[in-house]
């Protein structure tokens, strides 16, 4: 549904400027290299520029994470966004819900997901 998108590399694109008007943001499939950005302010690309912005304005970032299992280092990284507003999103698959097929489940996640936003 996006009609535009930005190179990651381009830190000056518009949704990196509070100015830009916008709920929050989903980092879906977050790395744990976007992890550390985030939670040290690391501005190198323009995903961690724009969830930094998200940050600051105090609206909603929430993060799936890729990697399992996590070690302390990575728990550390989740705490600490977490203290300063992130919101955490672990995709664990919905089996209360009786899913019939993959799609139930991917629906299931993605409006889960969606309604931190509303």
């Amino acid at each position: 549904m996006s009609d535009i998108t930005y190179d990651n590399n381009d830190i000056a694109a518009s949704i990196s400027s509070g100015l830009f008007n916008t709920y929050g943001m989903i980092i879906l499939l977050c790395s744990i290299k976007i992890l550390s950005g985030i939670a040290n302010s690391y501005n190198d690309n323009l995903i961690i520029r724009a969830a930094d912005v998200i940050l600051k304005e105090r609206k909603t970032l929430l993060l799936t994470i890729r990697e399992t299992p996590l070690h302390t280092s990575h728990l550390k990284l989740l705490l600490h966004t977490s203290k300063l507003g992130e919101i955490i999103y672990l995709l664990t698959t919905a089996f209360y819900c009786y899913p019939k097929n993959i799609n139930d489940i991917i629906n299931y996640s993605v409006n889960r997901i969606l309604d931190f936003l509303i």
